[in-house]
């Protein structure tokens, strides 16, 4: 992998470590410590090379470190120039040399154009041999996916692909909620008013079907529940604890874990409707597992575990039976793990979960994709794990992400009070699909219900990644759909607008983008594009660091941005001399690669023709 900045920080390494040979202190710089940074002005130069940490070693200002480094680096031949300015040695490549490297990489055999998502440039390898799993969506089975759920599944999914981009072996799985009372209410409601209708016969998904009866539910007890409460005088939370309806459910309940034939039968039926219907939507946005957990399967695992970790001192068990444990020590609060009457709680569940996935497929990390609102489950979770003994506990990490809303109020809900995933992607295909006509696109896009639909989901999973994970946000249909400025139809435009360059170019077999002088590429506008493009492998790995997509969403920014202001700037077909037009021809081609990777990335359709 070329690293344009590694050789400066190998050659101002060795003239510090000059500087101290003569200077009579013992030790060695190695290249590794050498920091380079990116200066505000490029008037600047390229690149800065901050001497600060070295004041102490040397006994010396950062200024006169840099003036000493850059009088020694004047003995060597050296490919650039450079120049000590304030604390700071800064660096200007030999433009020519470094275009060249940058594009043979960028242009190399293979690469995103052939397969998505597998391209040698944007690969550091900085997790090589790690094993990492990643959960996420973690749906119930009483409902549809909605609004939450699409920024969970594009976070979980971008973030996985972008962890093996990094050379990690990722396993992507997901948990389905598929029991508990609240499963039992569609249930219930579908047995005493279904008259065995099915998801085929009401023409809708599997579910939309199921969902529709969880709705039912809650109109039926909240009717209960207000007549109650005018009836005997009741408060809301006792007319609600009172109502027949969730008597009925919580039976149910109760027969499903007896192992009720009927029961269990009716479970199995609507949680694959449930499932089946979520899986289209997964197909529909891109999104995929590795594997499924169910918490019918897991739900009594870790009770074991916590008996163990009262046997060894590390729990309690309080005056009335439950077993507990005291985590003020780690600033936490005390925590029952085992309720009075025998029975697990939800992090019980987890902590046996972990263990067995950990079995299943030995990881060296475990991410959780999960909402904000659990930080503080998971900051218990993983110290419990930990206190059990397992090593790997301290590689787990919750991926916390803030709520996101709509800012006109809600948009077609099944639930009443969440956007369901599916209208809200179809909202966006009919408001892009309107766009192609009134702009009167069809022929040129091809299948325009296709396209229609790339671009939804381009400006769907864009917005919901442009911003930091930790934060909340508003989503706004309307402006995540523009195709100008920071949105994904613009990037997926500009994609379009090289391919048809490129389209151009081939039909008139007057320009090479094959046979090139990279050489040629000095212009400014040029030269800040090549170095704009050595920046991605560096935006991956950022990514991945961070956990965070939104660094690699800002990049696909500054690469369109900057792709834009060449486009403006620099003729391509119609260069002043043929050998500019094949070198400007190439740079294009290499841009088209990393931007069509980087979406790829970001879970973004990429586009031919718009």
């Amino acid at each position: 992998m070329y690293d344009y900045k590694n050789p400066w920080k190998v050659r101002i390494a060795r003239a510090l470590n000059r500087v101290m040979q003569d200077a009579g202190i013992e030790g060695t710089v190695e290249p590794s410590r050498i920091v380079a940074e990116i200066p505000p002005n490029p008037e600047l130069g390229d690149l800065g090379f901050p001497m600060f940490s070295f004041a102490k070693l040397l006994r010396k200002g950062p200024p006169q470190i840099a003036q000493a480094v850059a009088e020694a680096l004047a003995a060597e031949t050296v490919s650039g120039t450079f120049a000590a300015q304030g604390p700071y040695l800064n660096v200007r490549l030999n433009r020519g040399e470094a275009a060249a490297a940058i594009l043979a990489e960028a242009l190399a055999e293979g690469g995103a154009i052939d397969k998505p998502g597998e391209f040698a440039f944007g690969r550091p390898g900085s997790l090589a041999g790690q094993r990492i799993m990643v959960e996420f969506s973690s749906p119930n089975t009483n409902k549809p996916l909605h609004l939450g759920h699409l920024r969970n599944d594009v976070l979980g999914e971008s973030i996985s692909r972008i962890l093996a981009a990094c050379g990690a072996d990722v396993r992507k799985v997901c948990i389905i909620n598929d029991r508990g009372v609240h499963i039992c209410k569609s249930m219930l409601a579908y047995q005493e008013y279904g008259e065995g209708k099915t998801p085929e016969s009401e023409s809708l998904k599997g579910d939309h079907f199921v969902g529709d009866w969880y709705v039912r539910f809650n109109t039926i007890f909240t009717e209960e529940a207000k007549a109650l409460e005018k009836e005997k005088c009741l408060k809301k939370e006792e007319a609600e604890a009172q109502a027949p309806s969730l008597a009925k459910a919580q039976d149910l309940l109760r027969k499903w874990e007896a192992g009720d034939a009927a029961t269990v039968d009716l479970w199995k039926k609507m949680n694959a409707w449930a499932v089946g219907g979520m899986k289209e939507t997964w197909d529909r946005t891109g999104v995929s597992f590795d594997q499924f957990y169910y918490e019918s399967q897991t739900y009594l695992l870790g009770k074991d575990e916590v008996l163990k970790g009262l046997e060894k001192g590390l729990f309690y068990k309080k005056p009335d039976g439950a077993i507990a444990v005291d985590l003020s020590a780690e600033k936490l609060d005390e925590k029952v793990l085992i309720r009075r009457d025998g029975t697990s709680i939800y992090i019980t569940q987890d902590i046996g979960t972990a263990i067995f996935r950990h079995k299943d497929w030995p990881f060296d990390r475990l991410v959780y994709v999960v909402g904000s609102e659990q930080q503080y489950h998971f900051k218990v979770l993983f110290t419990l794990l930990d206190k059990l003994g397992f090593e790997w506990a301290k590689n787990l990490y919750h991926l916390s992400y803030g709520m996101v809303n709509l800012p006109e109020g809600k948009m077609k809900s099944r639930e009443g009070t969440v956007v369901d995933a599916d209208d809200l992607i179809d909202s966006l295909r009919d408001m892009a699909l309107n766009e192609i006509r009134e702009k009167d696109r069809e022929e040129a896009v091809g299948d325009s219900a296709v396209v229609a639909e790339k671009i939804a989901l381009g400006a769907l999973h864009y917005y919901l990644l442009q911003v930091s994970p930790t934060k909340d946000m508003l989503f706004d249909p309307k402006e995540s759909l523009s195709f100008n400025g920071n949105t994904g139809p613009y990037l997926q435009y500009m994609g379009a607008r090289i391919s048809a360059l490129l389209r151009k170019a081939e039909s008139s077999g007057e320009v090479s983008g094959t046979v090139f002088n990279a050489e040629l590429l000095s212009g400014d506008a040029e030269w800040e594009l090549i170095k704009t493009l050595a920046a991605y492998p560096e935006a991956v790995s950022a990514a991945a660091a961070g956990m965070d997509p939104s660094l690699l969403a800002a990049y696909l920014y500054e690469l369109s941005r900057t792709f834009s202001r060449f486009y403006h700037d620099c003729p391509i077909l119609n260069a002043e001399e043929s050998g500019l037009a094949s070198a400007r021809l190439a740079l294009s081609r290499a841009v088209l690669r990393v931007l069509q990777d980087a979406l790829h990335l970001v879970c973004i359709p990429f586009l031919e023709a718009m």
